[in-house]
């Protein structure tokens, strides 16, 4: 529930799910009842959004059917001669020179440049 169903609208609340899952081992049962109470309390008030989980679902599919797209070859390194002579990695913007330390960038092959895989929603951390 914390991956699928809840996602980064709270982010958080993978590591409560993981902490209950903890104390419960190391605890043990019955005093680890009250983390797994707290964890379940804690996951049904969160702000939900499956858009990682959608996303990711779309880029796995992509993925599988773009195997053989070439990468942009700006992305490429030369390794050697020929490969800088052919244009490998001409052009590539270095985002740590950047003031923002973000570039615009093509990263995808052209028949995927216009795709959007995560589009968050209006929900928790999503939001902003």
């Amino acid at each position: 529930m914390a991956t699928e169903d809840i996602g980064l609208a709270d982010p958080d609340t993978l590591g409560v799910t993981v902490a209950a899952m903890q104390a419960v081992h190391f605890i043990g049962m019955p005093e680890a009842d009250l983390a797994l109470a707290e964890a379940t309390v804690y996951l049904s008030l969160a702000p939900k959004s499956n858009a990682l989980y959608t996303g990711y679902g779309d880029v796995k599919r992509d993925a599988q059917e773009t195997l053989a797209e070439p990468m942009p070859l700006h992305r490429c390194n030369p390794v050697t001669g020929l490969m800088s002579n052919v244009g490998y990695s001409k052009g590539y913007p270095y985002a740590h020179h950047a003031p923002e330390r973000l570039t615009e960038m093509q990263c995808l092959p052209d028949n995927l440049q216009d795709r959007h895989y995560y589009r968050p929603t209006d929900e928790g951390f999503e939001k902003s």
